[in-house]
């Protein structure tokens, strides 16, 4: 198959099941939006789609292939990843922060040429951060520093992207230009996959939605079917409406009577 296929997934810490056999299939073309609530496993399973975490049984598949069985840095160059709360603890340039996304691509030891700049500069420039070139990436902000990662993650034009929580510390107008830009990638071909919290912009611009519950997947399938009170009250405990739809959608909740 072409894509990314987890088979009944289940990952153990401590003697604790922090996902039991999750398994869905994604496709090329696909924005999944995965929901679900604090502690409902979300940040595992990504990790185990990114091939960052190895499962306790089942596994994940790229085109058929078992995820342990491609060379990683091939792996690197076809699938992106954007760690959650990610921290930078060293006064490297914004743009060699961004530059990095493109390291699986160099020959060993050799440094970016002139073609490979100008995709770091279309990078920062899609994500706002053009004004902050030659800043300390340790300076920025908790959003400056997620464009920056999203960024990072953008320019080397990955065939998959795994995100966990892109959106975390983005102001509202970020917040939806990053969710347009993720959904821009699956519309040119891209398989994206991320967790979100923010419902409405999951309705608004994710293809598909899985959801978790307690480390179980309680539904996945396209968008308008899938993200609905019911199954937004199992999987958080609220009641919900949604209004309209596509770009419009609006996903409101309060809290159980």
């Amino acid at each position: 198959m072409s894509g990314l296929q987890a088979k009944r997934l289940v990952f153990r810490v401590a003697g604790r099941t922090l996902v039991e056999r999750v398994g869905f299939v994604c496709e090329r073309g696909q924005f999944v939006a995965l929901l679900g609530a604090n502690g409902a496993g979300k940040s595992t399973l990504i990790r185990m789609l990114a091939g960052l975490a190895r499962p306790a049984e089942g596994q994940v598949l790229l085109d058929g292939r078992p995820l342990q069985a491609i060379d990683r840095r091939e792996l690197a160059r076809r699938r992106a990843y954007i760690p959650q709360n990610a921290r930078v603890e060293w006064p490297i340039a914004v743009e060699r922060l961004v530059a990095l996304g493109l390291m699986p691509h160099l020959p060993v030891f050799h440094d970016l040429n002139a073609a490979m700049w100008r995709k770091v500069e279309a990078a920062l420039a899609q994500c706002d951060l053009a004004h902050k070139r030659g800043q300390p990436a340790d300076t920025l902000s908790g959003g400056e520093l997620a464009r920056a990662m999203l960024a990072r993650a953008l320019v080397g034009d990955p065939d998959i992207l795994i995100a966990d929580e892109p959106l975390a510390g983005l102001d509202p107008r970020h917040a939806i230009e990053g969710m347009a830009r993720l959904a821009a990638l699956a519309h040119a071909g891209r398989l994206v996959v991320a967790s979100v919290h923010d419902l409405t912009l999951a309705a608004r611009y994710a293809t598909h939605v899985a959801i978790l519950r307690e480390g179980r997947l309680t539904a996945f399938g396209p968008t308008a079917e899938t993200l609905t009170p019911a199954n937004i009250r199992m999987a958080f405990d609220v009641r919900a409406s949604i209004h309209g739809t596509g770009a419009d959608a609006c996903v409101d909740f309060r809290a159980l009577a």
